[in-house]
């Protein structure tokens, strides 16, 4: 039932009564912004928090650059050693250049440059970081391809070119560089 129906024909002082109210008045709606000085000191260390952390991230990225190009390489080489016997000595070898350029690319080039042989593969074993048990392997392919050459890279079984080409993704990926 609504009031105008309510009111008498004659009444026309409830009507002019109803007319006069006014709407409620509301209170404004409440800022969004923080009332107490703590809320935008916390914002603004957290904002330099992520900006800090992005900007770490950002330069790790950067550093780790010659890591992708390298493992980007020897998922090539890794393709190409399981081809045929030539292609597989040429991918050892290949592989075993690859470790060098990766040392290279890492370190000094002083420190790296002149290892051969058994303080190259210690060199490996030394700054492995979690791969240490690549050592045996990055061993027997940096003996095989400096000294014995093409012909016995060739004999190499299958199993062992997976073994040696896993080993050496592990290094790229996981070699610790001290800083």
């Amino acid at each position: 039932m609504s009031l105008t129906h309510s009111t008498a024909p004659g009444d026309t002082g409830s009507a002019a009564t109803l007319h006069q109210l006014a709407d409620l008045a509301m209170p404004p709606p409440p800022s969004w912004a923080p009332q107490t000085i703590g809320w935008p000191i916390l914002g603004a260390v957290l904002l330099a928090a992520l900006a800090w952390a992005g900007w770490r991230a950002w330069r790790r990225h950067r550093a780790n650059r010659y890591r992708r190009e390298a493992l980007a390489e020897l998922a090539r080489l890794r393709a190409d050693a399981g081809k045929d016997v030539v292609s597989r000595a040429a991918a050892l070898q290949a592989m075993a250049a690859l470790l060098k350029r990766t040392a290279l690319a890492a370190w000094p080039r002083t420190q790296v440059a002149s290892l051969a042989g058994a303080e190259w593969a210690a060199f490996l074993q030394a700054h492995a970081g979690r791969a240490q048990d690549t050592a045996p392997l990055l061993a027997a392919l940096v003996q095989d391809a400096e000294y014995r050459g093409d012909a016995a890279l060739a004999q190499w079984p299958d199993t062992q070119v997976e073994a040696v080409a896993g080993a050496c993704r592990r290094w790229i990926a996981g070699h610790h560089v001290p800083v």
